[in-house]
């Protein structure tokens, strides 16, 4: 059976995620920056209002994967607290500058994970080995691996996908994101074999404010949030399947 995870920008995505049917959610703040680690707020309420696995992502800004020793800290602090808090799993990657894994870092990262389920994010695809970075991860303990087989989305790199899933996908679990909707979810599964799919399946909502005296303060009227329909266009696609 093929799960559905949905990548949800806050507790009202979340929400709608779990009453459509998602099988797992990954928490995140910022979605339109990629997504950034959500408030000490979102994650409790989130924590408290949300009864599917939930798998938090961690990272501190936007931008590359090279972190220095500062944000390193504040991502053991947040993988901390994420796991006091009893989330299920934290969604994490790192890079050196020549696009190595940096994996005395990632060591540390899953060291104060502490036996949550592990996630390595779309660092992979800007890695300038992907295939070597892969073997690393298996050998370090990561139980899962989102990747758009270093394309911008995940059709465009279901080959590259695909040779992950034949050479590495019993040792771990392969999932594909990016641009991944209810038009293309099944061909994709097809293409890949993979067993696990990421997808925000966002809508745009727009701002319901009538009144702003300087305008030019706010930078967009509105935000992403996830769209119940399309999540359930997805599932009733791979239940087909």
């Amino acid at each position: 059976m093929v799960k559905l995870e949905i990548c949800a920008d806050g507790l009202s995505s979340a929400l709608i995620a779990e009453k459509a049917g998602a099988d797992r959610i990954e928490l995140c703040a910022n979605l339109e920056s990629g997504g950034l680690t959500p408030s000490q707020g979102m994650l409790r309420k989130v924590r408290d209002g949300v009864k599917i696995p939930v798998h938090v992502l961690i990272r501190p800004r936007r931008g590359d994967y090279v972190y220095n020793e500062q944000y390193l800290d504040v991502m053991l602090h947040d993988i901390n607290h994420i796991r006091m808090l009893g989330f299920e799993g934290v969604v994490i990657g790192t890079l050196n500058h020549n696009g190595e894994l940096a994996v005395d870092q990632l060591k540390e990262m899953i060291a104060a994970a502490n036996g949550m389920s592990i996630t390595f994010h779309r660092a992979i695809d800007v890695a300038a080995d992907p295939f070597k970075v892969i073997g690393q991860l298996i050998t370090l303990g990561v139980h899962r691996l989102l990747t758009s087989g270093s394309r911008l989305t995940a059709w465009e790199g279901r080959m590259q996908i695909q040779k992950y899933q034949q050479l590495f996908g019993s040792d771990i679990s392969i999932m594909a994101g990016s641009g991944v909707n209810s038009n293309n979810i099944l061909p994709l599964l097809q293409s890949t074999g993979v067993t696990e799919v990421h997808a925000s399946a966002k809508k745009i909502v727009q701002s319901t404010k009538n009144h702003s005296p300087l305008p030019e303060l706010v930078e967009e009227d509105w935000y992403y949030a996830s769209d119940f329909q399309e999540i359930k266009e997805m599932l009733s696609v791979l239940k087909k399947a």
